[in-house]
């Protein structure tokens, strides 16, 4: 089981989906529906349009809201980008950085994440860096040499104080919104390599503190054998945290695991 000096993290990644009404259902759905759960820490990530409303519902609650990605630059002619200023001024406190869809749609490199993610830093968001292999890589044997780039130049110049203030998220490409999820044993793997890979840049410290969370095809079958493995801290989550009740029930499998 997972050390739980490291709380666990539970957060929803709604990617382009919901209307207005839609969202704010769903954020009381979520409200109504989590419990408790001192234990575990919870980010819901909407559209930009509905961060301002999230953030309002969710004020003074045991539920943060993050965006669900993030321009690397405070301000200026940057036609239809979001910068951290403007995220923060919302009420946004995390920021998910690195998305496989924005590195495969939208060309996102490593050097502009990294940009996105000392940018969000140094503004006061904690990121939600994501990392992970496609299938033609991992049929390579190529998966430990693709996280070790992402995670080597996507962390780049930022000290081991805001390290720390990073969760990272596994996601293997194959198993994000296919329904297939990488069994726990190929999960854990790669967590543990990604851990050791964080201590060789920074300190055993910093590598033990950090949370890496797993996302690809997480839900309520799949969520607690996965959250059990000792070095996965929780689960972002795409197509389960669509709906209140599949979300909220893995919530209370996080909360009953860490307890």
């Amino acid at each position: 089981m997972a050390d739980f000096m490291r709380r666990l993290f539970i957060s929803g990644n709604w990617k382009m989906n919901k209307g207005r009404q839609e969202a704010c259902d769903l954020i009381d759905g979520i409200i109504k529906g989590m419990g408790d759960c001192p234990h575990v820490d919870i980010v819901v990530c909407p559209p930009f349009t509905f961060l301002d409303e999230a953030s309002r519902k969710t004020r003074d609650m045991k539920l943060s809201v993050g965006a669900q990605n993030v321009f690397y630059r405070e301000s200026g002619a940057y036609t239809g980008e979001i910068s951290p200023l403007m995220l923060k001024s919302t009420g946004c406190k995390h920021v998910i950085a690195g998305h496989s869809e924005r590195r495969q749609y939208f060309k996102e490199t490593d050097a502009e994440i990294n940009k996105k993610i000392s940018l969000s830093l140094e503004h006061g968001l904690f990121p939600i860096f994501c990392i992970g292999e496609t299938l033609e890589e991992r049929n390579k044997g190529k998966t430990f040499e693709v996280l070790n780039g992402q995670i080597i130049y996507g962390l780049e110049g930022i000290d081991n104080l805001n390290v720390q203030k990073i969760v990272i998220a596994y996601e293997p490409v194959w198993a994000i919104g296919t329904g297939v999820s990488a069994t726990s044993e190929q999960a854990e793997e790669a967590h543990r390599f990604i851990r050791n890979t964080v201590e060789k840049f920074s300190s055993k410290e910093v590598s033990e503190s950090i949370r890496i969370i797993y996302g690809g095809s997480v839900n309520t079958g799949s969520a607690r054998v996965l959250l059990k493995q000792e070095n996965i801290d929780g689960a972002l989550i795409g197509g389960a945290s669509l709906k209140a009740e599949p979300f909220c029930e893995i919530i209370r499998i996080a909360e009953s695991i860490s307890s």
